[in-house]
């Protein structure tokens, strides 16, 4: 199996810190019974940062008019 890592992820995030903080707050969900949107059998936070890579979970920046990360509402 291939391994997710940080140069995967910062494709899809600007810089290193808000992918720290979005890996955090995607792994919190998951955590709380999310469902997944990358099949993987791994724990949360390398299951948030495959989402991640995928570009299946995105930040929201400040005046875009996109939905929030899943189970968030």
């Amino acid at each position: 199996m291939a391994r997710v890592t940080i140069e995967d992820c910062l494709d899809h995030v600007d810089n290193m810190y808000e992918l720290i903080h979005l890996a955090t707050r995607r792994s919190r969900q998951l955590f709380k019974g999310s469902d997944s949107l990358v099949k993987c059998k791994n724990r949360t936070i390398v299951t948030s940062l495959r989402e991640i890579a995928a570009g299946k979970v995105k930040p929201l920046y400040k005046g875009e008019d996109e939905a929030p990360l899943p189970g968030e509402l």
